[in-house]
């Protein structure tokens, strides 16, 4: 089960959590986010760190900048992106997210196969980061075979229950979990004791 911290935003914080060396560190480029990366250079982590880029109905020009400008291996896309904006991204792989609530129709899924891996995350006020997890049995109605990341809510409050999830059939496809907002000190600053507990447990 592969890990992503998600929200980075300091780089001593940065340079601190990836000596947990989680799979991946997200980095949000969407500036209606609290999580705001704005800094000039993402810190140099160790190489088996993917780095992504997190995006909200990006332009594809300033897309494709940033993820040229800090280098990034994956971007997530957490808006009402098309599958044909998608098409035009090069040179790294592609997360979709979705917002999922007990109505989320999982067919409309099927026209963004084009990407590499989905998010599923809870809807909520804001695009992502609500801090509140969904019903996870409702993926039992996700019927491809695309490997999904595990977002919303997550933290060592459920994590008995994300243990039972994994011990099911429902997480089948599930590739990796996505944390965020229940390890925070602050936003865009992990707790690193917090996240190591939880990797531990994981």
């Amino acid at each position: 089960m592969k890990l992503k911290i998600c929200g980075m935003k300091y780089k001593d914080n940065i340079s601190l959590i990836s000596k947990l060396e989680p799979d991946y560190i997200g980095f949000i480029f969407y500036k209606n986010s609290k999580r705001f990366f704005d800094s000039e250079s993402i810190p140099r982590v160790n190489k088996n760190i993917k780095k992504v880029g997190v995006f909200v109905n990006p332009e594809i020009e300033y897309l494709n900048f940033i993820i040229k400008k800090h280098n990034l291996d994956l971007v997530q896309l957490h808006g009402n992106e098309t599958p044909d904006l998608i098409s035009k991204i090069r040179d790294v792989k592609i997360i979709k997210a979705f917002s999922i609530d007990k109505n989320f129709n999982f067919n409309l899924i099927e026209d963004y196969m084009l990407c590499d891996y989905f998010l599923f995350d809870t809807k909520g006020k804001l695009p992502g980061g609500n801090g509140t997890s969904f019903d996870w049995a409702i993926l039992t109605n996700y019927k491809f075979n695309k490997p999904y990341f595990l977002s919303g809510g997550i933290g060592l409050c459920n994590i008995n229950e994300l243990k039972g999830f994994f011990n099911s059939k429902i997480s089948k496809h599930c590739f990796g979990v996505d944390i965020n907002s229940h390890f925070e000190i602050d936003y865009g600053k992990k707790d690193f004791q917090l996240i190591k507990n939880f990797k531990n447990e994981l």
